[in-house]
């Protein structure tokens, strides 16, 4: 008769082993989807506007006075819809964010900067949903609409360091680049906020209020401002392709010249959407897929600068 054999004992999994565990499986999934619904609500927050749903919910945070949802109403319309199904994505937002900040901020094993910039996805939803609720409450001012777009950029570009952050090492940052290209990528960069910031003054006063009743615009020649916007895209284009030409006669790393082609291509392309729109009376569609192309730009710029350099 058999003896029958003693159970095999298996050590539990230490928690800080399936900690590790669990961010390695999340982290990078997380910060990509972050960056992706960063420029999602990007093009619904263009939506709203170019829809003219800007006041589809009359207060915030309740959609309507003591109600968080749309009322079903006769008087209801489809821009209660576009309006409420942004702020149902910000919520989605934000719980991205908050996985975010769980699998890099608690990570002990990352630089202290890294994991600090874990944050900045949540903080900034929060801070973007205040300041669409005030974008509400005080009718759309432009003002606060430019910033609510500007600010997004912004997330957008962070979001995008995380996801570059997430494979390099913590090290100190070494150029791999001449001095010359990273002074010029530095210059690209402020050109580029530059851009942005003339964008959202030529749509702040142009057609699309985000309403059809209060329509505030800001106090500027539309035609004018699409011209010095233009301007200023001729410029960074000028100072984008000296950078490709210095890449090219020095022999840069082929990942960063890369990397400089997909923000000539998107230029060229955001250019072209950009004179179609200003030849066909601004239609909303174009405007939009302009917006969205913006922070496809700004995605572009972002991950070429952060190539430009290694952490060992």
């Amino acid at each position: 008769m058999s003896t029958p054999s003693a159970p095999v004992l298996r050590p539990s999994t230490p928690p800080d082993d399936w900690r590790a565990a669990w961010r390695t499986r999340w982290s990078y999934p997380a910060l990509v989807a972050n960056l992706v619904a960063q420029i999602v609500i990007i093009g619904t927050g263009g939506a709203v506007r170019l829809t003219a749903s800007g006041l589809g919910c009359s207060t915030w945070p309740q959609c309507e006075p003591g109600h968080f949802t749309p009322m079903h109403v006769d008087a209801a319309t489809y821009h209660t819809a576009i309006e409420f199904g942004n702020r149902t994505i910000t919520g989605v937002l934000i719980v991205i964010s908050l996985l975010v900040a769980a699998v890099v901020s608690t990570d002990a094993g990352r630089d202290r900067s890294y994991r600090l910039l874990g944050l900045v996805p949540l903080v900034g939803v929060l801070v973007q949903a205040v300041i669409g609720g005030i974008a509400v409450l005080v009718k759309l001012n432009p003002a606060i609409v430019a910033s609510h777009l500007l600010i997004s950029m912004a997330l957008v570009s962070v979001s995008t360091v995380l996801v570059r952050r997430h494979g390099s090492g913590d090290g100190a940052p070494r150029p791999v680049v001449a001095p010359s290209i990273v002074a010029l990528s530095r210059a690209l960069v402020v050109m580029t906020a530059v851009v942005l910031a003339l964008g959202v003054v030529v749509t702040g006063s142009g057609p699309h209020s985000g309403d059809t009743v209060v329509g505030y615009r800001f106090a500027v020649n539309p035609a004018t401002m699409a011209m010095v916007h233009a301007g200023a895209v001729w410029l960074f284009l000028g100072v984008l392709t000296a950078i490709v030409g210095m890449l090219r006669r020095q022999q840069a790393p082929m990942q960063v010249r890369r990397a400089a082609l997909v923000v000539l291509a998107v230029t060229v392309v955001q250019g072209a959407i950009g004179y179609l729109q200003y030849a066909t009376g601004l239609p909303a569609l174009l405007v939009g897929v302009h917006m969205v192309a913006a922070a496809l730009l700004t995605v572009a710029v972002t991950w070429f600068v952060t190539a430009l350099r290694v952490r060992d």
